[in-house]
């Protein structure tokens, strides 16, 4: 009798934990975020080719997360991000937030925070890709921290200084992911690649700042993307081959 109810506590506490780390509850939130009437023609237009829905299923975002979202440029993650969640996790962003300032005004985004507003990206004189400045996120023991097309912008050592500041951020266990354009391995510099970036070098970058490579998803392979030509070529642009990278913070 009493093995057969300490099984019966244990089988109702297995069944909880799965429901509590069940991504379907935060998988509406992300499909009532798309269907937002925030987002413009030229956002949804994108929807299909970047797979927010899988991608951060991949990733696993939920909805009671601490996230930061580094570069969110023109908002098209932050609209979703952000109401996902909004009233039982936090939202950041920091790195080039100008674009999104405005959007802490609307619905849904009032618990957003823009973060280390002094952290910034900019070309030395003759360079050709970014540095990047801030001591610090200002924010500790992160869930994740998400960065999409971003990497390609800097010079090694400002890739390597901001994985040195999520690594920082996040708590152990906590999520780094990170998208970009594919380069072919070990391709040096050209006219047409520079938006593009090495996944092996990526990997190997990251890893060295301290992060486990947990996995990769092939959710944005592109066949067709021959990687010859600079991803705002018409015959190109919002078809690039991606890749999709997965990291942990040692616990």
């Amino acid at each position: 009798m009493k093995t057969s109810l300490v099984l019966l506590i244990t089988l109702v506490v297995s069944a909880n934990t799965l429901a509590a780390n069940s991504f379907d509850a935060t998988a509406e939130k992300i499909k009532k975020a798309l269907a937002s009437d925030i987002r413009t023609e030229a956002d949804t237009v994108r929807d299909r080719n970047r797979k927010a829905l899988k991608t951060l299923e991949f990733f696993g975002l939920r909805d009671d997360m601490k996230v930061i979202e580094l570069i969110p440029g023109g908002g098209w993650y932050t609209k979703i991000l952000a109401p996902v969640v909004n009233k039982k996790g936090q939202y950041y962003a920091a790195i080039g937030t100008g674009r999104v300032e405005k959007l802490l005004d609307e619905p849904g985004f009032k618990n957003a925070k823009i973060v280390a507003k002094d952290a910034n990206f900019y070309r030395k004189e003759g360079e050709r890709e970014f540095s990047l400045s801030g001591d610090s996120l200002e924010v500790k023991n992160l869930d994740m921290v998400l960065t999409f097309r971003n990497y390609h912008n800097f010079g090694e050592e400002g890739r390597r200084h901001m994985n040195d500041l999520a690594f920082e951020a996040l708590k152990p266990g906590g999520i780094y992911a990170v998208v970009d354009h594919t380069r072919r391995h070990m391709e040096a510099d050209n006219s047409q690649n520079g938006r593009r970036v090495d996944p092996v070098l990526a990997i190997k970058e990251i890893q060295e700042a301290g992060f486990e490579f947990v996995d990769y998803s092939d959710l944005h392979y592109r066949i067709d993307d021959e990687l010859r030509y600079e991803v705002g070529v018409k015959t190109v642009t919002g078809n690039t081959d991606r890749w999709t990278l997965k990291f942990r913070k040692p616990k």
